[in-house]
């Protein structure tokens, strides 16, 4: 038992491979109006012109959904279990997470940073987070870090002593880092980004968890340097996924 455990108050997100640029869309919408055309090289992509800026404006605007989807992300995450759960409920994506049933889970486990909200007040459907008292803080940290550092020494002690993987694995609690790839296209990241971040200005105001909030801030980021005007017409229509 000689494993160090490790505590984080943060995600990784990083982008592993990606076909996408604005390009794609025009590409894709086009062919109802003037059938195949040549795939633009990257040099023409990067000068889109007014007309094409309020095509994507348009289809945006109007829902026409489809010539979003010719395009590619695939995002590398480092996040606690609890995260993917969430992540799982849009079953818009692919998904490969690590297995605790293959190889032994490392020590890393998630605590709430000192900014982290922990009060909520008011009813389901209906309710705000606020800071906790520094006598809050102090147990969240303290009883966080003492629960996983006990339900570690627990796994190891059954792997240890011959336990299967797979059984060993069921005292680790949900704060525990895994990690995935994840692959999703434009369209439907828009659909998670506009549930999974509170923006000012969406049209329908979303009140995610914290920590997924944290991803899909990462996620939105390296989109918008390969889509910045599929993004920033999605930002101008209210964040609703066409």
């Amino acid at each position: 038992m000689t494993d160090e455990i490790e505590f984080r108050s943060d995600v990784t997100v990083e982008l592993v491979r990606a076909q996408a640029q604005d390009s794609d869309v025009l590409f894709a919408a086009r062919v109802s109006t003037i059938g195949e055309q040549s795939r633009p090289d990257e040099g023409e992509a990067e000068e889109l012109h007014k007309r094409d800026r309020g095509l994507i404006n348009f289809l945006m605007r109007d829902r026409h959904g489809t010539p979003f989807e010719h395009n590619s992300m695939t995002f590398y995450v480092q996040a606690p279990i609890f995260v993917f759960r969430e992540f799982q409920r849009h079953r818009i994506a692919s998904y490969n997470e690590e297995s605790g049933r293959y190889r032994q889970l490392q020590p890393a486990f998630y605590v709430p940073a000192p900014e982290r909200n922990l009060r909520q007040e008011g009813r389901p459907g209906k309710y705000e987070f606020h800071p906790g008292t520094p006598e809050q803080t102090a147990l969240v940290s303290e009883e966080v870090r003492a629960q996983s550092e006990a339900a570690y020494r627990s796994y190891e002690r059954m792997l240890d002593a011959g336990v299967a993987r797979e059984v060993a694995r069921m005292v680790l609690p949900l704060n525990i880092y895994s990690s995935m790839y994840v692959t999703m296209n434009a369209r439907s990241l828009m659909n998670f980004l506009s549930l999974r971040r509170l923006v000012e200005g969406s049209q329908f105001p979303s009140f995610p968890q914290r920590e997924i909030e944290m991803c899909a801030e990462k996620m939105e980021d390296l989109w918008t340097e390969l889509m910045p005007i599929t993004a920033e017409v999605f930002n101008s229509n209210g964040r609703v996924a066409p």
